[in-house]
């Protein structure tokens, strides 16, 4: 057997085991945020973690049968807002600090979904999509990437909801607060001066680096990755033992912005559509990646 033979056998295998990878990933994550006093079958964050790669599977079936990828982010959207319904049925003494954080989140849903929603509708379709969508195990990866990335967001407040519900506010949750808040602004104000900026024919062809994007090729990112880990310290004082993995929560988001999903992706976009214009590559080398008044970014 060659190894090109081999090669591809291991990367057709890849594919079909993805999906369940991730689940179990998403599994392990939830059973090491859960509370110790709860049994398995009782459990918010196993719940909250079927309950995502159910809602996503299920939108894969139509979602394939019809090539699109229109209504993914929605789906995401909902995700994410009827989990933190559910918790909210399941934990009638939410407490303060539990209360904030699904307000939190649910905020940010709302914006977001909104965000993507009608980005995808003026657009017509997403080209990060055009790949997977020629074979069906790859584009229901995509939907599943979707559920792991939900789980693991919402971890922190998935641990306080099952083990510490009736907990109040303490200068941590005073801190994380402001990071949330900051990073939701800054987001925000980075979509809107980016939309602003495509929606004027005059910039038609032409890349944003005005604004916030002045400082950071990336600021939307920026504020996406301070809101969670805003999260992660407003909870941080009452995580214990295992309910510390769901710190991984910042960290997973880091990496799937800056080494998976996106970053790279625009990255490699923008150098094909505009590498080797010397107002660009100014442009990309005194701005930073990311973290503003960085030289790495």
């Amino acid at each position: 057997m060659s190894d090109s033979t081999t090669t591809s056998r291991g990367a057709a295998w890849g594919v079909w085991l993805t999906t369940p990878a991730l689940f179990v990933v998403a599994v392990i994550i939830a059973f090491g945020g859960g509370s110790q006093i709860r049994p398995l079958w009782d459990s918010i964050p196993i719940l909250i973690t079927g309950w995502a790669f159910a809602v996503n599977i299920v939108a894969w079936v139509p979602a394939w049968l019809n090539r699109s990828e229109r209504f993914y982010d929605a789906v995401g959207s909902i995700t994410f807002i009827s989990s933190i319904l559910i918790i909210g049925i399941m934990t009638p003494d939410l407490g303060a600090r539990v209360l904030v954080m699904l307000s939190c989140v649910g905020l940010w849903s709302l914006r977001m979904g909104y965000f993507l929603i009608t980005r995808i509708r003026k657009a017509g379709q997403d080209g990060r999509f055009d790949d997977f969508k020629k074979h069906p195990i790859r584009f229901l990866n995509v939907w599943a990437m979707q559920a792991l990335w939900a789980v693991l967001c919402l971890a922190p407040v998935l641990a306080l909801a099952d083990g510490s519900p009736a907990a109040g506010l303490d200068i941590w949750a005073l801190v994380g607060l402001a990071l949330w808040v900051g990073g939701f602004l800054v987001e925000v104000v980075a979509d809107q001066q980016k939309r602003t900026f495509r929606d004027n024919p005059a910039n038609q062809g032409r890349f944003i680096q005005t604004g916030l994007w002045a400082i950071s090729r990336h600021p939307n990112y920026l504020g996406e990755i301070m809101l969670w880990a805003g999260l992660s310290v407003i909870a941080f004082p009452l995580l214990m033992g295992w309910q510390l993995i769901t710190l991984i929560s910042p960290v997973f988001v880091y990496i799937l912005l800056t080494r998976i999903s996106g970053i790279p992706l625009l990255e490699e976009r923008a150098d094909a559509r505009w590498g080797g214009q010397s107002d660009y590559e100014t442009y990309k080398r005194d701005t930073p990646v990311l973290i503003p008044f960085t030289k790495g970014g």
